[in-house]
Formats: C-alpha cells, structure tokens, sequence
C-alpha cells in the first residue's frame, strides 16, 4: 500500500465492501472473510455489494453500471473508501478513483496496511516495508498523480512529472536493495539459532493453518508463554520459538509463524521467505485448522498451496482441529494404516485434548530419537571398519 491509513477524527473511516465473483467461481465465505478484513485493519464497514461477472472489465474491473451504483450507495453510506476483494490493476484502481471521487484499496493493499499495523519486531517491521514497496514499485503513477505534465514542441509527454517518477522509482528502487541486504544478514542469525537448536538432537515442530485458526492460543497452551491472543486476523506476524516439554523426558522445540490466507500476497511470501523457513526446515508441522469453520476443507487448501510454494509440502504433517468445543465434539486422535497420528481434536482455549496431541507429537520425537541414535551407531560402525584397516 502506497500510503498508510490514517484514523478519522471520529473514529474508524468508513468503508464500502465489493466482493466480486468471476465466471460463477466465487469462494465460500469470501464477503465474511473480507468484512474480517477490514474490521482488522481498523476500519468500519458500513456496506457490500457483491458483484458477478463472467470475467473483469479491463478499465473498472466492474462494469461501469456498477461503478455508478456502488458510488451512490457508497456515498449515501458516508464511506470514505471502497474495498475490493480481489487484486486490482493500477489503471483499474485509478480508473475507479476517478469515476468514484472516492479512495480504493484491493485485497492486496489491505493485507499489506494489516500486517504494518501488525509487525511488532525489527524483522517484521523490514519484511513488511519490503513488500510495501514492491507492490508500490508498479504503481508510482498512481501515487505521483499530483505532479506536473507539460507536453514538449512534438506533443510528447515530458517535463518534470516523468522525472520525479523516474527520481522516485531509483529511491524505491535503493531501498528495496538495503532492505534486502538487512534481511539477509538477520536471516544468517535466524539460521544460525536454528542450527543451534538443531544441533540439541530435539524434534523442531512448527505451527502453521489459517489466520485466526488459534495458532498462538494453542502455541501459549503447550510452552506456557505469552504471545499476543486476539479474535481477529493476523493478530500476531512476528516469529516465535520455544522449547517446551511433551512429557518428562521429551522436549521438543515449537515454532509459531505467520498465518495464511487466500490470496496472501506473493510480496508477502517473498519478504516473510525467512520466516516461513521454520516451516520448510522443520520435522514436523502442525496444521491447526478451525473445525467450526464453514469453510474448512477451503482454508486447507490455501494452507497447503503456500506450504508446497515455500518448500515444506513433503514434511510430516499433523491436522490439528481446533475450537472442537464449538461444535460439540470430543477430543480424538486418529491414526493412519501406518499407526501413525495424522489428526488431532483440541480445543486451546479450553485446554481440552491437549494430552493427546503431545502423545502424537511424542511419536514423532520418538521417532527421530531412533534415526539419531540408528545413524550413530552407523557412524561407529564405519569407524570401526575404518580403523581396523
């Protein structure tokens, strides 16, 4: 996002919701997700329309009917911005400012705004600009609107507006490169640590699922610690890892990270790489997923989707069904053919099944115990067969 949003004198701005559905393929509980949206990033929504169409418009994305319609309704609503659920082009976004006279964010925009409120840390806060000011970087005209445009003797466009675009473009453009450049030098430390914790022998799980799923209410439950717990999405970004015990000879180290979401921007992805690393280097992850959600098997998918793009779609993996008091259910543990725990039924904030899903992560610590100790032994045996030599 190009700027941030700034609170009203009388409280959160106002803001009108358009969900679009293209070619009869909409997602199931997209408007609910988007008005969740915008509630976590500070703003009030005071109306949606939902929109279908076969495929977007090339200049509004929406017919230019709705266009009108979505401004009166907007207008009447007092609302100070239109927020769209799916990502807008920059023409698309200028157009629609210019026939609307009212601001417009996409989907892409809002997660970013969300997660610089969001980002509590030194490397979070890195992460976040580095997205910003990629997604920014496609979209200096919008942002340099106000500059000045004069037309040379050959009716060509020049003067001064086109150089400070070009002038802002190569500042973007350094700073990008020193964000880079910082990341990377705290992404060292990041593995550094990690190898350090590895080296301990101890079974690294990391936590991963859909926003709100209760990542860090169930992350607090088993190390007793103090992440920030909030009922909204991305209530937390900033990493955090702990070693805590499963039983009283096991310990393990768990790792909380980032939750996912539909349409999560790639810049998002690029700048949070290090991040997600605690996934894709991790023994074991635990996907906590919301079993009262309508929309379950869908969140899933989207988790397993960035899962497979950051390079930890191979790792063990245990579902974790969270808020089972919601739905009345019980705690279980199911085990696949193999007698291998592959599913969890919890409840974090009740504290309910918790015993059982140490027991399965206990399995998996056992297990890699054994590959530890197998591979010692093959070790000395090697030496031996060495030495005798």
């Amino acid at each position: 996002m190009d700027k941030e949003v700034e609170q009203g004198a009388d409280g959160p701005q106002k803001v009108w919701l358009v969900s679009v559905t293209l070619g009869g393929r909409g997602h199931p509980g997209s408007a609910e997700e988007l008005s969740e949206l915008a509630t976590s990033g500070g703003f009030e929504p005071v109306g949606l329309s939902e929109v279908k169409r076969d495929k977007p418009d090339p200049k509004y994305f929406i017919g230019s009917g709705k266009v009108e319609e979505i401004k009166d309704l907007a207008t009447k609503a007092q609302a100070t911005i239109l927020i769209f659920d799916s990502p807008l082009s920059p023409a698309q976004q200028r157009n629609l400012e210019r026939e609307t006279g009212i601001e417009v964010l996409d989907r892409t925009s809002l997660i970013l705004e969300i997660f610089r409120q969001r980002a509590k840390t030194r490397e979070g806060r890195l992460q976040v600009e580095l997205a910003r000011l990629t997604h920014l970087s496609t979209r200096l005209v919008r942002g340099w609107t106000h500059l000045e445009r004069q037309r040379g003797g050959l009716s060509k466009t020049g003067g001064p507006g086109e150089k400070q675009i070009e002038l802002d473009r190569r500042m973007i453009g350094v700073r990008i490169k020193a964000l880079k450049a910082q990341l990377k030098k705290l992404e060292r430390q990041r593995n550094t640590q990690r190898k350090s914790r590895q080296k301990g022998g101890s079974l690294t799980v990391t936590l991963v699922g859909y926003t709100n799923a209760g990542k860090s209410t169930l992350f607090n439950q088993l190390t007793r610690g103090e992440v920030y717990v909030a009922n909204q999405l991305f209530a937390t970004l900033d990493p955090t890892a702990r070693r805590c015990f499963i039983d009283d000879d096991t310990e393990v180290v768990l790792s909380d990270t980032v939750g996912f979401i539909r349409g999560l921007p790639h810049q998002l992805i690029e700048a949070f790489k290090s991040t997600l690393d605690e996934a894709s280097q991790a023994d074991l992850l635990l996907q906590v997923v919301d079993a009262s959600s309508p929309v379950l098997e869908d969140q899933v998918a989207e988790v397993n989707k960035v899962l497979t793009e950051i390079g930890a779609g191979d790792i063990p993996q245990i579902r974790v069904y969270n808020k089972i008091d919601l739905i009345d259910r019980e705690p279980f543990l199911t085990l696949n053919s193999k007698e291998e725990p592959i599913a969890v039924g919890i409840s974090a904030t009740e504290g309910q099944g918790l015993d059982l899903l140490r027991k399965a992560i206990g399995y998996y610590a056992e297990k890699k115990k054994e590959m530890i100790q197998s591979s010692a032994e093959h070790e000395d045996e090697d030496w031996l067969k060495e030495f005798e030599r």
